[in-house]
């Protein structure tokens, strides 16, 4: 099995097989290599003889020959074990043979022994997370499903909380590139459940995601996790709306004060939980807020037939296991848990190390340049 790079005028098609797949991923999407090469990456869009595309990031070491390379929630799990270890085989073929010492992947695949056998036959080993989960909570939409028999099953206290948000007044702005090329009426948005973002804020999403990113610095801060800089979320953020993979959801009271907000992805049969942060002087007033919004990001995700709503995942750094009572992330468990969701749990990230001595130097060298840079 071989991997060639992709022509510039086949990007055009390029989402429909990486992201829309039912097993796609937004980091596999051009929006995302695109925003990585603004950063000092270099993206690879590899297509396979059959159409399978993968996304390959590269990075060269500082003042070094060599690069590391991560291919980022991919190959997306849209096949068997056998014939997915296959492919991220030649893909690792493919960066070594240019140079690349180590490579490293995290697809969303679920646990399962025949997958990771297989990756250790190729000479692969599990590393710790590259992103903040390695496992993540689900809520199965069964087809059919319909909003009231979704929301009845909620926990009592998530159900009270969030019609105490809607008596409140609380409205949920969305900023959304799809729904809006689908047209409809301020009218019709609002008996949706949504307020419309306006048309200048469609145009330039700077102000809103800038609030979002207020919200979410605040949120690390208190719950002391890390967060990129505010120009990678923005610009990220930008694009990933534009390209119709990111929604951004609003939580405003009746003056138009902002309560809180989330971002959430549009990839494969699911929409996913991915930056959410609130303003913590306003959650005695509000407790419903977040909870109100996960709920609009249901309503969203049953409306466009998906079969999934991807909570996310709150499993302990180091361990990654599911939280006990009485540590950090509990709390949020609980949370995912109060919607239906179940733990699902996923293979995570694995690394080929190609050429060691090489590795080893290149990640002392960009080590020193980090601290020299300081």
């Amino acid at each position: 099995m071989t991997a060639d790079p992709e022509t510039p005028e086949d990007l055009e098609t390029w989402d429909e097989r990486a992201v829309d797949d039912a097993a796609g991923h937004v980091y596999q999407s051009v929006a995302w290599g695109r925003h990585r090469e603004s950063v000092g990456w270099r993206a690879h869009f590899l297509q396979f003889d059959d159409g399978f595309r993968v996304l390959a990031l590269s990075r060269p070491w500082r003042w070094l020959p060599g690069a590391g390379a991560y291919v980022s929630r991919g190959p997306i799990p849209a096949e068997p074990p056998a014939p997915a270890a296959s492919r991220l085989a030649a893909v690792t073929q493919w960066l070594a043979d240019r140079g690349v010492d180590v490579v490293a992947t995290d697809a969303e695949r679920p646990t399962e022994a025949a997958y990771t056998d297989r990756l250790a036959d190729l000479g692969f080993r599990q590393i710790e997370e590259l992103q903040p989960s390695r496992h993540r909570l689900d809520l199965d939409l069964a087809a059919g499903s319909d909003e009231a028999s979704v929301f009845g099953a909620f926990g009592s206290t998530t159900r009270n909380l969030i019609r105490q948000a809607e008596r409140q007044g609380l409205q949920v702005r969305r900023l959304d590139a799809r729904a809006s090329a689908g047209g409809g009426t301020s009218e019709e948005s609002a008996l949706d459940g949504f307020v419309p973002a306006t048309p200048e804020q469609e145009a330039d999403p700077t102000e809103l995601l800038t609030s979002c990113y207020s919200m979410l610095a605040a949120t690390a801060d208190r719950r002391r996790f890390r967060l990129g800089g505010r120009s990678a979320f923005l610009g990220w953020s930008t694009a990933s709306v534009r390209a119709g993979q990111t929604i951004y959801l609003q939580v405003e009271d009746s003056a138009g004060e902002v309560v809180a907000g989330a971002t959430f992805y549009r990839h494969g049969n699911r929409l996913t939980y991915a930056l959410s942060g609130d303003r913590a002087e306003l959650r005695r007033d509000h407790p419903g807020a977040v909870r109100l919004l996960v709920w609009r990001a249901i309503q969203i995700a049953l409306r466009e037939g998906r079969s999934t709503m991807d909570l996310g995942g709150v499993d302990v750094p180091g361990a990654r296991r599911r939280p006990q009572e009485g540590e950090p992330a509990y709390g949020m468990l609980q949370f995912k848990e109060s919607f239906g969701a179940r733990w699902v749990e996923l293979t995570g990230a694995h690394e080929r190390v190609v050429r060691p001595l090489h590795y080893a130097a290149g990640r002392v060298a960009s080590r020193l340049a980090g601290a020299l840079a300081r």
